[in-house]
């Protein structure tokens, strides 16, 4: 398992009127996690598209316990469970706030496809060998 954790602190522009983080930025900040995770393993999302890869998503599933408000400094942590055998990733996505309180918890699939050829396609051999470290069959 391959987990990964960034801060976001909740700026006014992403609230509503109650000040609350508005429900669809949960969806930007799940990426910001995701890219982050990335470039944590000493990649990113640029090196992809510079190859010939882009991830779009396919799915995304969002449960909101409690809300994110204004000023709040949001811990996104994503985690992969499994490494992927396919050309689908799912990245599990949990925010916290500074309590350490479970605030929202989503699962984002994304698909790694080929827009010059517009073909589905495995993980790239170089993500691959950076993320199966964390992947041992013998843990």
């Amino acid at each position: 398992m391959f987990t990964a954790t960034t801060q976001i602190r909740v700026r006014y522009g992403e609230t509503d009127q109650m000040g609350y983080l508005y429900y669809g930025n949960y969806a930007l900040y799940y990426e910001v996690g995701r890219a982050e995770a990335i470039r944590q393993l000493g990649f990113t999302y640029r090196e992809l598209e510079e190859m010939g890869i882009m991830m779009p998503v396919v799915e995304l599933h969002s449960h909101y316990y409690r809300p994110a408000l204004y000023d709040d400094l949001v811990t996104v942590k994503t985690i992969l469970k499994e490494l992927p055998d396919s050309p689908k990733i799912q990245f599990h996505s949990e925010l916290y706030n500074e309590a350490g309180q479970l605030l929202n918890k989503g699962v984002t699939t994304l698909v790694f496809y080929e827009p010059k050829e517009k073909t589905k396609t495995n993980m790239p051999d170089e993500l691959y060998s950076r993320l199966s470290p964390f992947f041992n069959k013998e843990q």
